[in-house]
């Protein structure tokens, strides 16, 4: 490298102002960076602009080419950029790549190595011209280089400008490798959400079965042990608990994902019509069959059939249904072919069918090859801290659906959350839909809800009489005092803390109540 040495005191003031003014500009775009080669090309523009450099250039080493390219430049056109390619030992740029030291060509014009590659110097005149290049290193290895163009002059000084030029390789390296750190936190990151993501697909599957409860999170596990076996599954709990979410999301969580999965409520037909409807039948095989019908049995090979509600299947279909699950095999009704199926079978009911066995309304061996693995699904009042949540989805969806935008008040779902939900997630969905049909303000509140859940969580206005003492016990043990304030807490716990129906009940008046609350600091939290 050359160096030419030619700084009288007054410009290399200047040259120093001009170098600060630079790096504070060059320091305030790193410090407010977002796109990587946005920021590059702003960065080498401020030399051309500050410090008279042109066709600053930053080549990057591909990591897939091996080749040194233009990440960034500032004076060249997007057809010379892509020109700007060479291998880590041709030109200039491969020499202070490979040595890891500066160069600087004085003029252009009489440097053999000196490539022009790009071709952005053509049609410059034959004015001496000065070339300076200076590596990027990071953790000190190269990992590019960096270029500028120079008008030879006297006030030139490239040892100056090549100090610049380092200390600014070195900033270019530290914001590349904190590029490099935050792009691997974020791949790493988005393969972390990847991965949650499939494996709630793989949980829930899009069926909305939504719960942090331990009994739900019990369930989820027994779900992602069981979807990619073949094993029957028998799901059990009351009405309106989810068991078909539970049976698509087994079914779309194993291997028979892209197959039918087949849905069959046994209590809904007739026997006769449930054979058909399961095993079908040839034509003519009874009265009204003028087609061959093909059964639920046969659509689902390869997938999954639901047998919904299968305690109300009659005794004599229980038979044909025991030797389905042992052999694969069955007949149409009024046919004699046998079909052979790949079925995986997953039934569900809301009655005890060791109590409908022991009455003989269900076969016992049907019953044990349907138990295989058993799936408890939680009703919703054993599961009070997936109200709040379940809740509110509902609501939301019922808002897009209606387009509305109601929430719902704390009184509300203090209730919600005692309430007994005997209907469960079906009478919570329900409710919700009916809610925010009718509501006319902008948020849901008690006076929104049924008369029965509220008289279901409150109790019939006769049952709320007077304080009810333990037995044996004489009602004169308490004092006037201990008596109101009994009566005013109560009443305010049968309306969710409502102070307003409750003094409504009491008959007294607003001010009325907020001063015995006052008194007897009451509150829905404790004593206050």
């Amino acid at each position: 490298m050359e160096n030419h040495l030619n700084n009288p005191s007054r410009a290399g003031r200047l040259t120093q102002g001009l170098e600060l003014l630079a790096l504070h500009r060059i320091t305030e775009l790193i410090g407010t960076a977002v796109h990587l080669e946005t920021t590059l090309a702003n960065i080498l523009k401020v030399l051309q602009d500050t410090l008279r450099m042109e066709r600053a250039t930053l080549l990057l080493l591909d990591e897939e080419t091996q080749c040194l390219t233009i990440k960034a430049s500032c004076g060249l056109s997007e057809a010379e950029e892509m020109r700007g390619v060479y291998k880590p030992n041709e030109g200039i740029c491969g020499q202070i790549f490979q040595s890891r030291s500066p160069f600087v060509v004085p003029d252009i014009n009489s440097e053999p190595l000196f490539l022009n590659r790009t071709g952005a110097r053509s049609s410059i005149s034959k004015t001496k011209m000065s070339f300076l290049g200076v590596p990027v290193l990071v953790n000190a290895e190269p990992v590019g280089v960096l270029t500028v163009d120079r008008l030879f002059g006297p006030e030139v000084s490239f040892e100056e400008d090549i100090r610049f030029l380092t200390v600014l390789s070195t900033l270019i390296s530290q914001f590349l490798t904190l590029h490099t750190a935050i792009r691997k936190k974020e791949e790493k990151l988005r393969e972390e959400n990847r991965s949650l993501k499939a494996k709630l697909h793989n949980l829930h599957d899009g069926h909305f079965i939504i719960g942090h409860s331990k009994p739900m999170q019990d369930v989820f596990s027994i779900i992602s042990k069981i979807a990619s076996s073949r094993v029957t599954a028998l799901l059990l709990g009351e009405s309106g608990t989810g068991k078909e979410l539970v049976a698509r999301a087994i079914h779309e969580t194993g291997n028979r994902k892209e197959k039918p999965f087949v849905k069959v409520n046994c209590a809904a037909l007739p026997e006769t019509l449930l054979e058909s409807e399961l095993f079908g039948h040839e034509r003519g095989a009874f009265t009204g069959a003028h087609a061959t019908r093909t059964g639920r049995f046969e659509l689902a090979d390869q997938g999954t059939i639901f047998l919904d509600e299968i305690g109300e299947m009659p005794l004599a279909l229980q038979a044909k249904m025991l030797r389905v699950l042992q052999e694969k095999q069955f007949e149409r009704i009024g046919g004699n072919k046998t079909f052979a199926v790949d079925v995986r079978i997953i039934a569900a009911t809301n009655v005890s069918l060791e109590n409908a066995v022991a009455k003989g309304l269900f076969r016992a061996d049907l019953y044990y090859r349907l138990n295989v693995v058993p799936i408890v699904l939680p009703p919703l009042r054993e599961r009070k801290e997936d109200i709040p949540v379940l809740f509110n989805h509902f609501l939301g969806i019922s808002n897009e659906r209606n387009a509305k935008k109601l929430s719902l008040t704390p009184e509300l779902l203090d209730l919600l959350v005692s309430y007994s939900w005997p209907g469960n997630v079906r009478e919570m969905q329900n409710l919700v839909e009916r809610m925010v049909i009718l509501a006319e303000g902008e948020r849901l509140t008690l006076a929104d809800l049924t008369p029965n859940i509220l008289a279901s969580v409150h109790g019939r206005p006769e049952e709320r009489s007077v304080q009810k003492w333990p037995p044996g016990e004489k009602k004169e043990r308490q004092s006037l005092h201990d008596i109101e304030r009994a009566e005013v807490e109560a009443a305010l716990k049968r309306h969710g803390w409502v102070q307003v129906r409750a003094a409504t009940e009491l008959g007294l008046t607003q001010r009325q109540m907020g001063y015995r609350i006052r008194k007897y600091k009451l509150s829905r939290y404790g004593i206050v």
